[in-house]
């Protein structure tokens, strides 16, 4: 089964879990999305089987990942179609994040060393990273392909030969041969990680957004190694965000219901009660 080198970054404890669990997208991770600007986190609206959030442009975020899982799970996060650790265009092969069992993990930017990222900010389309980079086709979504840990085999007992007869060696032999594990060839890669009606929508709506390059800040990290259970993906998960008034216009959201107005009442009641005494 493939390896993977990838790198597993210090948990960061500082958001609730009863936020994130409110809020979140995701099977064997919780993934949710905290605006880092307002000190909230940004709500989950569902359309046509889609996760999307609403996004202000300026505003820091960061993704948050809760491991469900009850074991490690490699998590190979993308903003944009752009893998966070690599910055390369993003694949289920490539590099990503160990959330390690029952922790939590904040992944504030896009990793620049191992010791610094440059911040996530909502932004316009044309500052994004991905457009400054010539790859503006997937902006306006966050995903994460989660991998499981491939078990440990276990270890295999070893016989010892000398304890036999002479006339006993050969078939114990033969049955040592088939217990052994087989060699592992595989290769540790490098590290790199109605129609109209819509149309209609898409008209009343803005430019969209996307996910800036920002102040470089600290996140250490470190490498680790993760043997894959499966060659793809066991879950992938899919946040796809716009403003809010672009998701307003595209029917994502519905409009805002104004307060009623209180109307006067000609007959409140039936008889006239006694008014309270002046003194």
């Amino acid at each position: 089964m493939k390896r993977s080198v990838l790198f597993s970054a210090f948990a960061a404890l500082s958001l609730t879990a009863a936020c994130s669990n409110a809020l979140a997208v995701g099977g064997l991770t919780d993934i949710t999305i905290y605006d880092r600007t307002e000190g909230r986190t940004l709500p989950v609206y569902w359309h046509d089987g889609k996760a999307f959030v609403a996004g202000k442009p300026g505003n820091e975020y960061q993704l948050m990942l809760k491991n469900q899982a009850g074991q490690d799970v490699l998590a190979i996060v993308s903003v944009d179609g752009v893998n966070v650790i690599s910055g390369e265009t993003a694949s289920q092969n490539q590099s990503g994040y160990m959330v390690a069992t029952s922790s939590t993990m904040d992944i504030k930017g896009w990793r620049t060393s191992i010791e610094r990222t440059a911040a996530f900010y909502f932004t316009t389309l044309p500052d994004s990273y991905a457009t400054r980079t010539g790859r503006p086709d997937n902006v306006g979504v966050i995903g994460a392909a989660l991998f499981r840990r491939k078990p440990v085999a276990p270890p295999v007992a070893i016989i010892d030969e000398r304890r036999y007869e002479e006339s006993d060696r050969q078939s114990n032999r033969g049955m040592a041969g088939a217990l052994q594990a087989p060699r592992s060839n595989s290769p540790m890669p490098s590290m790199r990680a109605d129609a109209s009606s819509e149309i209609a929508k898409e008209k009343k709506a803005e430019q969209g957004i996307g996910t800036g390059y920002g102040r470089n800040e600290t996140s250490y990290a470190q490498y680790t190694a993760f043997d894959r259970a499966t060659s793809t993906a066991e879950e992938t998960v899919t946040i796809y965000y716009d403003s809010y008034h672009n998701l307003v216009a595209r029917g994502i959201i519905p409009p805002a219901t104004p307060p009623r107005c209180r109307k006067p009442e000609a007959f409140p009641a039936n008889f006239v009660p006694e008014p309270p005494r002046r003194w």
